[in-house]
């Protein structure tokens, strides 16, 4: 059965057209889920919206949206809101094209599959498809998308494109306020050239694929555990590293757990050669697979 479109308009930029429409890139249909439920009955437990001071069932007819002016709050209809839009919710407007390497993916929120509409528009997407592609460029546009103004990333994919909305300058924290106060002990030596071989020793390719949702596996058997009357499992705690300990975990981490330090030769052969005889063996057991 073919997807159901979240979203249907025109991809505009100038006076070229095409009709499209866009899919969800992403589902939770297959994690596990569970049901608020009342303990003492076992029942379904349903979500009520209720006057803050009355305590009253609200009718969903007189559930609008307000403004709080710290006394009486400013009530709109779903109309006056709609009407203040700037654009029309049916059209994702290109403003320019921007060089691949320069998006910053730090801004990126959610993706959607874009595609033609219909047969008729299928030509006119595949020429701005090919377009972008042969330029290495991305689409900067911006949409009316389920009544909120978005900014969108649009790359071409395939057969189709990738639509990815965008948080606004705004909406984004500095990073200067997150990283403040970090301290920036002098990283060197034999400490730095372990840590380097270690990531070089676990260097792979982006593939989501090789990866597991470990939390979502951990319900299941959870679940399953408690169906069975099993014990339930238990969590293993990680244990932090200390300052003190560092270099010993390096070195143990890179395969050199019990060698002498860099104070002498014999330390300096065992820190640079022993990781450098492990890396000869990992690309050799890759080669062979």
């Amino acid at each position: 059965m073919a997807p159901r479109a979240n979203w249907k308009g025109h991809l505009k930029i100038g006076e070229l057209a095409a009709a499209v429409a866009l899919y969800s890139a992403a589902t939770t249909s297959d994690r596990v889920s569970f049901n608020m439920i009342n303990r003492r009955t076992g029942h379904r437990i349903e979500r009520h919206f209720v006057d803050s001071e009355t305590g009253e069932p609200v009718d969903r007819d007189d559930q609008v949206k307000g403004y709080d002016t710290g006394g009486d709050p400013i009530v709109f209809e779903p109309e006056e809101i709609a009407a203040a839009m700037p654009e029309s919710d049916k059209t994702i407007a290109v403003d320019a094209f921007i060089p691949c390497a320069e998006i910053d993916d730090i801004y990126l929120d959610r993706s959607y599959y874009l595609a033609p509409a219909d047969r008729h528009a299928e030509e006119a997407f595949a020429l701005l498809r090919e377009g972008m592609r042969a330029e290495k460029v991305a689409a900067l546009a911006r949409a009316v998308l389920f009544r909120r103004a978005r900014l969108l990333l649009i790359r071409p994919e395939g057969d189709g494109m990738i639509a990815t909305t965008l948080h606004f300058a705004y909406e984004m924290r500095s990073a200067a306020e997150a990283f403040e106060g970090i301290a920036e002990p002098a990283i060197e030596g034999e400490m730095l050239e372990l840590a380097e071989h270690i990531i070089r020793s676990k260097a792979g390719r982006f593939d989501p694929a090789a990866f597991d949702d470990r939390y979502d596996a951990a319900l299941a058997e959870l679940v399953k555990a408690k169906i069975e009357g099993r014990e339930l499992p238990k969590p293993k705690p990680v244990e932090r590293t200390k300052s003190s300990d560092l270099l010993a975990a390096l070195r143990e981490s890179a395969g050199v757990g019990g060698k002498p330090g860099r104070g002498s030769a014999k330390g300096r052969t065992a820190a640079k050669g022993a990781p450098q005889r492990k890396s000869r063996s990992a690309a050799t057991r890759r080669k062979a697979g």
